[in-house]
């Protein structure tokens, strides 16, 4: 008999441990889980800027397109993506590449830290596309 009361008293003991490793893990869990979706959203954030500089670059390289119809589509693409503060510092410029001319758009875009709040680093993220000819 003592052996079952041994047992019975082990038990007692480790009553309500569950809950208390339940908050804990569950805890953790949660944060890994909220850091996951901030990777997520600056790559996001990363990727689309990209994209509207890259868009933005072929915009300008139209023959019948100027630097300034490259910025404002790619600041358009980016306002409607992810948010306008993140279309503010848009550059474009063109310079020779062999026979060719290559634009290249230029955003800098804060870092998304937590959530869309920005510790003040930059990304800096280019787009390029060559020039077509008007002769042809």
């Amino acid at each position: 008999m003592t052996a079952a009361r041994a047992r019975a008293s082990a038990l007692r003991r480790d009553a309500g441990s569950a809950i208390a490793e339940f908050v804990l893990v569950s805890a953790l869990l949660a944060l890994v889980f909220a850091a996951l979706l901030q990777i997520g959203l600056a790559l996001h954030v990363r990727n689309t800027v990209v994209d509207s500089a890259i868009a933005g670059a072929r915009m300008a390289a139209a023959a019948d397109r100027s630097e300034a119809d490259g910025a404002q589509h790619t600041a358009t693409l980016i306002a409607a993506a992810v948010n306008e503060r993140y279309a503010q510092d848009i550059r474009v410029d063109s310079s020779p590449s062999g026979p060719q001319t290559l634009i290249t758009v230029t955003v800098r875009v804060p870092v998304p830290v937590v959530g869309f709040a920005s510790t003040g680093q930059t990304w800096e993220l280019t787009g390029r596309a060559f020039a077509e000819d008007p002769a042809l």
